[in-house]
């Protein structure tokens, strides 16, 4: 599982690493929404929220399904601008300007993207062009509740008069808070691009593309980068470029803007010294099989106390030594459990700080 971005042929002056304050309001008001998923924003979003006028807070559930379950490509108009070339603007108000280049088509269907699922990495009608589109986006849209229906309804109906909902809308969470937020934000956004724009000049893609993440791989070649989710997707840079975009409130989110026909986007967290590396989805993966095992979570209880032999703890299990070792072996492979030699035994003991992160890890891995 993953999304593979195709960039065979793209040229180095092509690939754009830049801060995008409507991206990162994006990232704010989703923040807002689901505090969950930023358990380290909790401060922040408190605060944020016992400060909003209630007009505008009642405003923010007007389309929240833009931006409650990740946020919408809309806020990330400029991989929609036609020639594929385009970068964010230095302010919100530049990348409102860059929203408003987008064709109706393209803002319609952007918008009825978690409404009514619509074709996402592939071509597909438009629902402001064919009625059988539009019927389905109607249908989806009634099945998900009135406030989305009276959304789509009233966006179908007249898209000049949502694209000016929306602009409003972020200017005045601009004046509530994000201006002071982004102000807070921007340097260490603009510091995290310059370093890693530095390293793609002076040590190539693949560098830079590690700094971002470890799941984001360059393959021999340098035709294809390879984001390691839980899902999937493609895309392809062709004639256009890559951008790569930071946010310091996305944690743990690693977005891929893969939309058919708009820009390629990597929309990554800023490092975080104090937070080790994620996990690949496949060392998730052998984790949860490991400790779904009863055997293997009793064998875990006693390697969390003390480091054990195999004989110890067949002994202790009623088990012989060989179904201990299969056990010990897939706990190993996992990562979970910590094998040294004493003397001519090898003990073995949990690892409890992988365990610990192992919830985290698997929100992370979901969220990804």
């Amino acid at each position: 599982m993953s999304v593979r971005i195709d960039i065979a042929g793209l040229r180095p002056e092509r690939v754009a690493i830049v801060p995008s304050p409507m991206a990162e309001l994006g990232m704010a008001l989703h923040a807002l929404s689901e505090p969950g998923h930023h358990p380290g924003l909790q401060g922040w979003a408190t605060a944020v929220a016992a400060g909003l006028d209630p007009s505008l807070a009642d405003r923010m559930t007007d389309a929240e399904f833009l931006w409650r379950s990740t946020f919408s490509d809309l806020f990330m108009p400029f991989a929609g601008v036609p020639g594929g070339r385009s970068v964010p603007g230095a302010t919100l108000a530049e990348e409102l300007d860059l929203l408003d280049r987008l064709s109706d088509e393209q803002f319609v269907d952007t918008a009825l993207e978690f409404t009514c699922a619509l074709p996402y990495s592939t071509a597909g009608a438009s629902a402001l062009a064919d009625a059988r589109t539009r019927r389905r986006a109607l249908y989806l849209a009634a099945a998900r509740g009135p406030r989305q229906l009276d959304f789509t309804e009233r966006l179908l109906g007249d898209p000049p008069r949502i694209r000016g909902w929306l602009r409003r809308f972020a200017e005045d969470c601009d004046a509530a808070f994000f201006a002071a937020t982004w102000d807070r934000l921007r340097h260490r956004l603009a510091a995290d691009a310059r370093h890693k724009t530095d390293l793609l000049r002076r040590k190539g893609l693949a560098e830079a593309l590690t700094a971002v993440s470890p799941v984001v791989t360059l393959d021999a070649a340098a035709e294809r980068i390879t984001v390691d989710k839980l899902g999937d997707g493609r895309t392809a840079t062709g004639d256009g470029g890559l951008l790569l975009v930071p946010t310091s409130l996305g944690r743990p989110h690693l977005t891929v803007l893969h939309r058919y026909g708009w820009q390629p986007v990597l929309h990554y967290p800023v490092a975080s010294p104090e937070l080790s590396s994620p996990p690949s989805v496949e060392q998730l993966l052998l984790r949860m099989t490991a400790l779904s095992h009863p055997v293997r979570l009793r064998l875990c209880r006693h390697l969390a106390r003390s480091a054990y032999s195999t004989g110890e703890l067949a002994q202790a299990h009623g088990m012989t030594a060989p179904e201990v070792s299969r056990h010990l072996g897939v706990l190993k492979r996992a990562g979970l459990i910590i094998t040294r030699r004493r003397g001519r035994y090898v003990l073995h003991q949990l690892d409890v700080t992988v365990v610990a992160r192992l919830g985290g890890d698997l929100l992370e891995g979901v969220l990804r």
